[in-house]
């Protein structure tokens, strides 16, 4: 065989592998779940490069401990939450908080290594129609933190930011748990440019009325 020959040859066995490590299969078993292999590719979800997709379930109304085990038992492990009411409260158990939104809609399709985040409140609280978002100090200019919580006035700013906190009625308590207390006035103004100056929010606890 001359090297012409040998040459075409190693071409025609070179696209023939590459057209196989192409190939992808896709399959459904009988509970919904579909899952979608590429041989070859390495991206996936499973060892063997398969991607699982599965019909979410509804979370919404569920205790956060329950609506986490139904998750992990439907196939979906990337669990996070936050806070619905924007007070940047962590759920640390569980059992005490309550499902009000989820990010992925039920009823949807999806990939079981997309991540759920569960937005919830306290069991004695009621869900806000939307979530509340935490204060962003994006676009440059010192945020309205009038009703937010401490915790997440002070999360939205620099970490380099001196920061005074004073109980607005006057009576010196002490802002211990930040996420209880929500901010009545602030210095400087919301809207202004923050130039490294010091901050200082007077505030009151949840449940009690700004003076």
């Amino acid at each position: 065989m001359n090297r012409r020959t040998l040459a075409c040859t190693a071409a025609a066995i070179a696209v023939l592998s590459t057209a196989t490590a192409c190939k992808s299969t896709t399959a459904t078993d009988n509970s919904g779940s579909t899952s979608t292999a590429t041989a070859g590719t390495g991206t996936s979800g499973g060892k063997d490069g398969t991607v699982t997709k599965k019909t979410v379930p509804k979370f919404v109304g569920m205790g956060l401990q329950s609506a986490q085990d139904a998750a992990q038992s439907a196939g979906f492990y990337r669990l996070k939450s936050h806070d619905s009411l924007g007070r940047d409260r962590m759920q640390i158990l569980d059992r005490d908080w309550k499902v009000c939104s989820q990010n992925l809609k039920a009823g949807t399709v999806a990939a079981t290594n997309s991540e759920l985040d569960f937005g919830a409140v306290k069991l004695a609280e009621t869900c806000p129609a939307h979530d509340q978002a935490a204060p962003s100090a994006a676009g440059g200019e010192m945020p309205d933190f009038h009703g937010k919580s401490v915790k997440a006035a002070r999360d939205a700013l620099d970490s380099s930011t001196s920061i005074t906190v004073n109980d607005a009625t006057g009576a010196g308590r002490m802002v211990l748990l930040e996420s209880n207390w929500q901010v009545c006035t602030q210095k400087p103004a919301a809207g202004t440019k923050p130039a490294g100056q010091p901050v200082t929010l007077n505030a009151v606890k949840y449940g009690e009325h700004c003076p």
